[in-house]
C-alpha cells in the first residue's frame, strides 16, 4: 500500500533500524464500536495476532465478528522496537503487520478466528500478498497459549490438504509465540471504516478452511 516496494527478506539484527524506546502515539478507542483500543478489556477476554497481508483489509475482516470485543493494527515479529509505519516500509525492522483481536471465547472460538484467517488470504506466497511485497505482508499466526499453538496447527494441516486439491503449493505461514505487539499510528487504526473506499489487499483463495466455526448463538 501507498506504493512502497519493501524488502522480501529479514534483515540481520545488525542491519536492523535502531527504533525507539516510547511507544508511538495512537487511537484511544476503536472507532467502529467505541471500546478501549488498549484496555483494560472485560474479563475473560482471550487475544489472537495475525498478519495477512496489508492490516487495513485484514483487520477489517474480524471487527464485525459476533465475540470479537475490539481488533487493532500494529508492528510485530521483528527486530526494530517500537518502529514508524515509514520504517517498517523500509525492510529493514523485520516486523509484519498484524491485527490483534480481543475476542470472548464464549461466544467466538478461537478455530473460526482461525477459519477467517485461513479463508481471507493466500498463505502460500511466502513474504508476499498478491502485489503488496515484504516483510510487512507475510501470513503469520502468532499463539498466546499451547492451545492456541496445537489449534493453529492443526488447521494449517486441514487447510493445506484442501489447498493441495486445488492447485496451490505449501502454506508458509509462520507459526510462532506471541511476539512483542507495537500499535500502529492512530491513521491506521480501522482504516476502511475512515475510508470505505480505501485499499484493501486481501483478495484469499476462494477455497473453505474444514474446521468448524464453533460460533455460540447470540
Amino acid at each position: 500500500m501507498f506504493g512502497f516496494r519493501k524488502e522480501a527478506r529479514m534483515p540481520t539484527p545488525a542491519e536492523a533500524l535502531p527504533g525507539r524506546s516510547q511507544p508511538l502515539p495512537t487511537a484511544e478507542r476503536h472507532y467502529v464500536n467505541g471500546h478501549p483500543l488498549k484496555g483494560p478489556y472485560p474479563e475473560g477476554l482471550e487475544t489472537a495476532l495475525v498478519g495477512m497481508g496489508c492490516f487495513w483489509g485484514a483487520e477489517r475482516r474480524f471487527w464485525s465478528l459476533p465475540g470479537v470485543h475490539v481488533t487493532a493494527v500494529g508492528y510485530a515479529a521483528g527486530i526494530t522496537p517500537n518502529p514508524t509505519y515509514e520504517e517498517t516500509c523500509t525492510g529493514l525492522t523485520g516486523h509484519n503487520e498484524v491485527v490483534k483481536i480481543v475476542f470472548d471465547p464464549a461466544r467466538i472460538s478461537f478455530e473460526a478466528i482461525l477459519k477467517e484467517f485461513w479463508e481471507s488470504h493466500d498463505p502460500t506466497q511466502g513474504m508476499r500478498q498478491g502485489n503488496d511485497i515484504g516483510t510487512t505482508y507475510r501470513s503469520g499466526i502468532y499463539f498466546y497459549s499451547e492451545a492456541q499453538r496445537l489449534a493453529a496447527e492443526a488447521s494449517r494441516e486441514l487447510f493445506q490438504k484442501r489447498l493441495l486439491a486445488s492447485g496451490y503449493g505449501a502454506i508458509t505461514t509462520e507459526i510462532i509465540p506471541a511476539p512483542v505487539f507495537y500499535f500502529a499510528e492512530d491513521y491506521h487504526q480501522q482504516y476502511l471504516a475512515k475510508n470505505p473506499n480505501g485499499y484493501c489487499g486481501l483478495g484469499g483463495t476462494g477455497v473453505s478452511c474444514p474446521i468448524g466455526v464453533g460460533l455460540a448463538a447470540e
